[in-house]
């Protein structure tokens, strides 16, 4: 028997200029699609952002690659899906579905997010 799959795509919160839509016609593939809809969620509940506001970040903001908030949430979010272990991070910095779940953009000379190593 057939599967009768449905090909409507789900589309996400833009990010930025950004469509974000999640489609199942085979193009490029996450096994973290999850991350949109803890996304979605996180926006209407900001609970990432204010367990973000529980810490003080004394980090000099000039050598400090990534805000506070982000690295909170993209540390929420990997536990929500599964990477229990902080040296999960060094892999999934340059995932760029959690990087829309977390609101990080990419730019020149970084990883999109945070790593336990630093310039990975």
């Amino acid at each position: 028997m057939l599967t009768e799959c449905n090909g409507t795509p789900i589309v996400f919160k833009a990010h930025g200029r950004r469509e974000v839509t999640a489609s199942f016609d085979g193009g490029r593939l996450s096994s973290d699609g999850g991350a949109l809809l803890l996304r979605e969620a996180d926006n209407v509940f900001g609970v990432t952002g204010r367990l973000a506001e529980c810490f003080s970040d004394h980090r000099d903001p000039e050598r400090s690659e990534h805000e506070l908030d982000c690295l909170v949430a993209q540390r929420v979010m990997a536990i929500a899906l599964g990477y229990e272990d902080l040296n999960d991070h060094d892999q999934l910095r340059d995932d760029s579905v959690l990087a829309l779940a977390v609101g990080d953009r990419p730019s020149a000379g970084r990883a999109v997010l945070g790593g336990t190593r630093h310039g990975a």
